[in-house]
């Protein structure tokens, strides 16, 4: 069973405050400070969360699957974390006390992103190439499910672990034919590179049969039924968040270079539209509202993540979202 670690001190002063007082919120995001994690730094100097009588301190990540242990242990409350690596956690970690509470990435950025000049325009070209992946990456964790949606031959495919850092510059000098990651930062990291766009093939694995959802607000479940309402306030701020984001990308972007000087304002600018169009304000997400899931969408991904991962629990949707922080409908992103 799974063993709590010890709470740090921010989170268990955070756990300690009450509802009704400005209350201390650590929050981890699953990557670094580029353009998709702009709306959350934009409802803080929009004042959103101060409204909601919320101090929000957001940290930087690792990785899609960084922040659930994060969260889990209780070193922070809430986390932005891959909900089919959240679920998998959890089967291996029975009774951890985190799950999913809010949508993000309706349409998950998990990409193949290759090279044509290299060989790379459909999932089939694979076969016979190097592929780079970095072990934590929450792209390659979904891979398996990809290859089978495509009939590709996985032991055709040579995979090279790379590092996060090196993954890019690796494509953009050859070394390998393809990467897996996020769409909207591999892409824009090749680009900036100096890699054509017109060389990029970007294979979203969504577009190829993989019925997944992506990211999602995670929450520690001691930290919640002990302070629903700064959760349901917490999303309501992020709604709000993502909401002035869309409407404002400039100001959005503004709110990250303070945060990150050394950003290239137009990248992340391009990154945080990208996110936009391709994985957030999704057809689905524009008739059913901001932050929910289909359950039977839900269901089809737990039996697409059976085909490759062979779980030791029952798996069992309800631990892996919760929606009842969330309004009814969802949040609006008009």
């Amino acid at each position: 069973m799974f063993q709590k670690s010890i709470i740090s001190l921010a989170a268990l002063t955070a756990m300690a405050a009450p509802a009704f007082a400005e209350t201390n919120i650590p929050f981890a995001l699953d990557w670094k400070f580029e353009g998709p994690s702009a709306p959350y730094f934009l409802a803080v100097d929009n004042g959103t969360f101060a409204e909601k009588d919320l101090s929000v301190e957001i940290s930087e990540g690792a990785g899609s699957l960084d922040a659930i242990p994060k969260v889990a242990t209780g070193a922070f409350p809430l986390g932005f974390a891959d909900i089919n690596s959240l679920m998998r956690f959890l089967d291996q970690n029975p009774g951890a006390p985190v799950t999913a509470i809010m949508m993000i990435y309706d349409a998950p950025p998990f990409a193949v992103v290759g090279r044509k000049s290299l060989g790379i325009e459909e999932p089939a070209d694979l076969e016979g190439k190097v592929l780079g992946a970095p072990p934590p990456d929450g792209a390659w964790a979904q891979f398996p499910i990809f290859a089978a949606q495509t009939g590709l031959d996985m032991d055709a495919i040579t995979v090279e672990p790379v590092g996060f850092p090196t993954r890019e510059p690796m494509l953009a000098a050859g070394e390998v034919a393809a990467v897996t990651g996020f769409s909207f930062s591999s892409t824009l990291n090749l680009k900036r590179l100096g890699v054509e766009e017109d060389d990029l093939s970007v294979l979203l694995m969504t577009d190829y049969g993989v019925d997944l959802y992506g990211n999602a607000i995670i929450v520690n479940t001691d930290f919640a039924s002990e302070n629903p309402e700064v959760v349901t306030a917490f999303l309501e701020a992020i709604g709000e968040g993502w909401k002035d984001a869309i409407a404002d990308p400039d100001a959005a972007i503004d709110a990250l270079i303070a945060r990150n000087p050394a950003a290239d304002a137009g990248i992340e600018k391009e990154r945080l539209e990208m996110a936009i169009s391709d994985n957030v304000n999704t057809a689905y997400v524009q008739e059913n509202g901001f932050g929910g899931i289909d359950d039977e969408r839900m269901a089809n991904a737990i039996e697409q993540t059976k085909t490759v991962y062979e779980f030791t629990n029952a798996p069992d949707a309800s631990l892996y979202f919760d929606s009842s922080y969330l309004p009814e409908g969802g949040f609006s992103l008009e």
